[in-house]
């Protein structure tokens, strides 16, 4: 069959939305029709990163509907309502089959794809959800709720009473400040350069606000914790975040407890180092990949905080597009015009 995709054919350049030829499903694999994906930062890395193979399809989280399912998927079939998303849902399976796309002749080998109208793809990255959810803004729980969230409950195991700073507030910041939030965390600080972004985390969670144009970050942190956080996040990846967690927990207590933990969840890009010296104190240091999730378990978890009114990704989402519309959403995001996230609508 035939369906409409953007393809990125040179880095750092626009896409191109073109149509492109998908094969049936293997027999592990799971044929979607989109209803929404969302628009991520990892993608932007994807764009101008000249490692990227070229045709190169993009996304990585969204919802949709089953159109066909190969002889070997039993957790989905033809109707099911599903989430898409980019790490295993069974941890430890790893799919076997990548998806062949075909663009006049020319194979674009994608894992996952969500800037598609329909996307192929293994039955390890297709999550079933229950009917009667919607299914617009929960096209971000593939990557930023189980990136943000659970670097809170998985990674970290964050727990009632617990200090939280979060280093940037966009999307994946964001999920990172309300599941601190759900699980009770206290105080929770938020930290950015930009008054709105500080502005609007106050809405998911937020029980301190630091503006890092402003002011020493770290210090702030430090003063309003009284000596330092349980836990420190980053949730943007440039050199000078990735030492600020550290330097922004609490020192542990020889005998009696550990240091804090800094978690890096943000991507880093450049070269960094971190001065020995901060690991004083028995402070701990660890990455986040993806929230550690197990998204047959976790997912299931965030739709319950969504439709408790816990989760508020009628608030995060902020902003929607077409696909034909997605180079907007692209230079949007790029200059930091998206609060929360965006999403691709495919009505």
């Amino acid at each position: 069959m035939k369906t409409m995709a953007a393809v990125l054919h040179e880095h750092g350049k626009p896409l191109v939305v073109d149509e492109v030829e998908i094969p049936d499903p293997a027999p592990d694999q799971v044929l979607v029709k989109l209803i929404a994906s969302g628009v991520c930062h990892s993608q932007l890395h994807q764009i101008h990163n000249p490692a990227s193979p070229m045709p190169l399809m993009l996304g990585h989280e969204a919802t949709g509907v089953v159109e066909k399912a190969g002889g070997q998927v039993t957790h989905v079939k033809e109707g099911d309502p599903v989430m898409l998303t980019w790490l295993p849902r069974q941890p430890g399976r790893r799919p076997s089959t990548p998806t062949i796309y075909k663009l006049r002749g020319q194979e674009i080998r994608a894992s996952v794809a969500t800037w598609t109208e329909h996307s192929l793809l293994p039955e390890q990255y297709v999550v079933k959800m229950p009917a009667g959810i919607a299914m617009d803004v929960t096209a971000v729980v593939g990557c930023a709720v189980m990136t943000g969230s659970g670097a809170v409950i998985n990674t970290a195991k964050v727990q009632a009473g617990q200090s939280v700073a979060v280093f940037g507030c966009g999307g994946v910041g964001l999920c990172i400040l309300q599941a601190a939030a759900i699980v009770g965390a206290n105080p929770i600080i938020a930290v950015d350069l930009a008054k709105e972004k500080l502005e609007f985390a106050s809405a998911f969670g937020a029980t301190h606000l630091v503006n890092a144009a402003e002011t020493d970050a770290v210090a702030e942190v430090i003063k309003i914790s009284e000596g330092g956080v349980d836990y420190a996040y980053d949730a943007i990846g440039v050199p000078q975040t990735v030492v600020q967690i550290l330097r922004a927990v609490k020192a542990g207590i020889p005998g009696l407890r550990y240091g804090g933990l800094a978690v890096l969840v943000g991507i880093v890009t450049q070269p960094t180092s971190i001065d020995a010296q901060l690991f004083r104190g028995e402070r701990r240091y660890m990455m986040s990949l993806g929230g550690s999730p197990n998204p047959d378990k976790d997912f299931g978890l965030y739709l319950d905080w969504f439709r408790e009114g816990k989760l508020k990704l009628d608030k995060l989402v902020t902003q929607r597009f077409k696909l034909s519309e997605i180079n907007d959403a692209v230079t949007a995001l790029e200059k930091g015009q998206i609060s929360g996230r965006c999403i691709i609508e495919y009505a």
